[in-house]
């Protein structure tokens, strides 16, 4: 039976991906921070942005859930049919 390649990614990758997560995320908190309207104006836009921030985590996290689970029923068809491959014998009669 093989295995699929499960593609790893590189620590300078995720390093990158989290320095650009917090880099964009620093940069508008301060920028909120430091916008001239009231108070109520930049905590609105602070909800919001901590909003965004927690439905993209969510939104990745089922992502990856429902990518995990379509890999899982794939490799159960693959086995099953793998089975069925190996029972199958093309040059047996089931004559007297």
């Amino acid at each position: 039976m093989s295995s699929s390649v499960q593609p790893r990614t590189t620590s300078a990758y995720y390093l990158q991906a989290i320095l650009s997560f917090a880099l964009a995320l620093g940069g508008l908190a301060i920028g909120i921070a430091y916008l001239p309207v009231s108070a109520w104006m930049r905590a609105f836009l602070a909800l919001g942005l901590l909003y965004t921030t927690t439905s993209a985590f969510t939104l990745a996290k089922v992502v990856r859930d429902r990518q995990e689970a379509g890999e899982l029923v794939t490799r159960v068809d693959q086995a099953r049919l793998e089975k069925l491959l190996a029972e199958h014998d093309p040059f047996r009669t089931d004559g007297p």
